[in-house]
């Protein structure tokens, strides 16, 4: 390029758009809008608080699944296929003796046995939550068969998976083993 030489793009009027003129609002509507925007915050604001507080602290979560648990014993015990119902999920999966037993299945037998004459004592467990929606516990239980049973207390360790759904905390899995003396 020499001295003589015109920058590129000179001598070229550079058009630009012509301005859009915006419509004016008035009062009424900027007051609308205005409202319609502060509704929209406080709805945000509201939904985020409410949410809050449906979430369970996980000291609050173990305890409720710790109460579930407990709840399982006794309906067990008394043969209450309606109380073990609302607390195992539709597709539960039970390991027992390496087996693997469908919700059906437990309730079946459970129905079937009469009234036990066990006596479970649950030993300390361990509840570990994972997110506000899962909660999985280890521990062990005494089992002490009664007439007609073995005797001496037989101990099992466990594994039970819990799941928070629309209507609460169900089990969706669960293990148990006899521990070996």
């Amino acid at each position: 390029m020499g001295r003589d030489s015109e920058p590129i793009g000179a001598g070229r009027m550079m058009r630009t758009a012509p301005a859009r003129r915006l419509p004016r609002l008035n009062s009424a509507r900027l007051s609308r809008m205005k409202v319609v925007r502060c509704l929209f915050v406080l709805l945000c604001a509201t939904s985020l608080s409410v949410t809050g507080q449906q979430a369970t602290a996980p000291e609050g979560t173990a305890a409720v699944i710790r109460a579930l648990e407990h709840e399982w014993v006794v309906g067990q015990s008394r043969n209450d296929n309606s109380a073990l119902n609302l607390i195992f999920d539709n597709a539960l999966v039970y390991v027992e003796y390496g087996r693997l037993v469908t919700k059906g299945e437990y309730l079946s037998r459970i129905r079937e046995s009469g009234p036990q004459l066990n006596q479970i004592v649950m030993d300390p467990m361990t509840v570990r939550t994972f997110g506000e929606t899962t909660a999985v516990v280890v521990g062990t239980y005494r089992e002490r068969e009664g007439k007609g049973g073995p005797s001496g207390p037989r101990r099992w360790r466990f594994v039970d998976t819990w799941v928070y759904k629309k209507n609460g905390w169900v089990l969706v899995s669960a293990a148990a083993a006899p521990v070996s003396r």
